[in-house]
């Protein structure tokens, strides 16, 4: 059994008891968490999809990590001009505790 559900404007394929990590989401770690935009489920025999599907996913959040650095550089040749600068993303760990 899966879902696809959006959290933050992302699309997820999820199972239970299953990890991933997401784009952050307020809560601490420990706290569960409830998403409730499902896209599409599958059972054992069906698929259910569109608006007629009132599934649910809950979630436990596991902790909130940063991710890898991303540099940006820029330059133009011959003028001197050069800027970088980077970024770390935030995201959250999560893991699936029923789809129900």
């Amino acid at each position: 059994m899966f879902a696809v559900v959006k959290i933050a404007g992302k699309q997820f394929r999820v199972q239970k008891d299953q990890t991933l990590y997401v784009p952050q989401v307020q809560g601490s770690a420990g706290d569960t968490i409830e998403f409730s935009d499902v896209l599409l489920m599958q059972g054992e025999n069906e698929l259910s999809t569109g608006a007629d599907l009132k599934a649910t996913v809950k979630a436990e959040i596991v902790g909130h990590v940063k991710g890898e650095k991303v540099i940006a550089f820029k330059m133009k040749r011959r003028k001197g001009f050069r800027k970088k600068h980077g970024h770390r993303t935030h995201y959250t760990r999560i893991k699936i505790s029923e789809i129900a």
